[in-house]
């Protein structure tokens, strides 16, 4: 009885006083901004020839008043990334392709990648995006328009955006969408765009920010060894600024996540990193997880009485909070009673990630290999 009221309790508390996580708001809307500054695009890229040419035509391609730039850097790639973003950006002399140097011991790539974008520009708005995000030509005007509206009296730094992901295959749609809840849930939408609140969180497909805010947290050098690099960025801005964080209609990921292998993968990536290689905080986060999503499906199945009352209360609204983020993905809602099933192979690839580490690797992205870093 006590498992079982607990979980109904943290159920509870989840849904009714946890920053409304799992409304999946807020969502810009196409918009245009008051002005139109200079904005210089800075896209990191390695290996990234099957995408690039759509990527690169979709950002020459926005509807934007104001000058802007594109600096793609190449990363060392070895399949024709550089040729592909030249041929789709044809004689558009707004297009600037930059080979990136030798990374540096104690770098993450993209981090790398994209501290040689910003050395090359001089706009005071930067928006960075990823080599497997398209976006819609009214994108870089709408994230122009927020940027301009101070949160709750406070100028903005920086505007993210969780960019609707790849969701076609049999395993993206049972895992991608709950990879966004669970986002969601960690890191609150309502929370990161309250000044007032400590919790920052960014989504580094799709981040807009001054030069002056960069500049401030001592530029892309001082998370330079940040593998969860959109999070970090965000925690350093938002100790002296306000940051926004919402979903995006206007940008979507083309990177395609066939297998659950391909997810798998992606989620151990970093897993073990995001608990700050921590095994106490490993053990609490399966412990919680386990209260969380299997103790009340086995109090609703096998309890009697209080227990499986508990475990009814604790699925249903584990069930309605799932909802709005397979509406988002226009999925049918019972997919929510995956999310017991879900959170078995999440927990899995979190402990796969800190068994990688106990081995003495740490996360590999793009044939490196970074090791422990933090």
């Amino acid at each position: 009885m006590i498992i079982a009221g607990l979980a109904a309790l943290i159920w509870l508390y989840l849904y009714a006083l946890h920053g409304n996580f799992w409304r999946s708001t807020p969502e810009l809307a196409p918009e245009r901004p008051p002005e139109a500054p200079p904005v210089d695009i800075i896209v990191p890229a390695r290996d990234e020839a099957g995408s690039i040419a759509a990527v690169v035509a979709s950002l020459l391609a926005q509807d934007y008043a104001g000058p802007l730039r594109l600096f793609l850097v190449d990363d060392g790639s070895t399949d024709g990334t550089a040729a592909a973003a030249l041929a789709a950006a044809g004689d558009d002399p707004r297009f600037h392709l930059i080979t990136a140097a030798p990374k540096p011991p104690g770098w993450s790539g993209k981090l790398w990648a994209l501290d040689q974008g910003v050395g090359h520009s001089d706009a005071g708005f930067l928006l960075l995006t990823d080599a497997d995000i398209t976006h819609d030509p009214r994108h870089l005007a709408t994230l122009m328009a927020r940027i301009s509206t101070p949160q709750r009296g406070t100028r903005l730094d920086m505007v993210s955006e969780m960019v609707r992901l790849n969701c076609t295959s049999t395993a993206e749609r049972a895992l991608i969408p709950a990879f966004v809840y669970f986002f969601q849930m960690l890191y609150p939408f309502a929370r990161v765009n309250d000044p007032l609140a400590s919790t920052a969180a960014a989504a580094g497909g799709v981040v807009l920010i001054r030069r002056t805010a960069l500049a401030r947290i001592g530029g892309i050098a001082s998370i330079r060894r940040a593998l969860i690099d959109d999070v970090t960025l965000a925690q350093r801005v938002k100790q002296a600024g306000a940051i926004y964080l919402g979903h995006s209609n206007l940008a979507r990921s083309i990177r395609p996540y066939p297998h659950y292998r391909d997810i798998r993968a992606m989620i151990a990536r970093t897993a073990f990193t995001q608990l700050r290689y921590s095994y106490t905080l490993l053990a609490l986060t399966i412990l919680g997880m386990a209260l969380v999503w299997l103790a009340p499906p086995l109090a609703l199945l096998f309890g009697a009485g209080a227990v499986r009352l508990c475990g009814l209360l604790a699925c249903g609204l584990a069930v309605l909070s799932y909802q709005p983020t397979l509406r988002r993905y226009h999925l049918p809602a019972v997919w929510a009673l995956a999310l017991p099933l879900i959170a078995l192979i999440y927990i899995e690839a979190t402990i796969a990630s800190a068994w990688r580490y106990a081995r003495g690797a740490g996360a590999a992205w793009k044939n490196r290999d970074y090791g422990a870093q933090t």
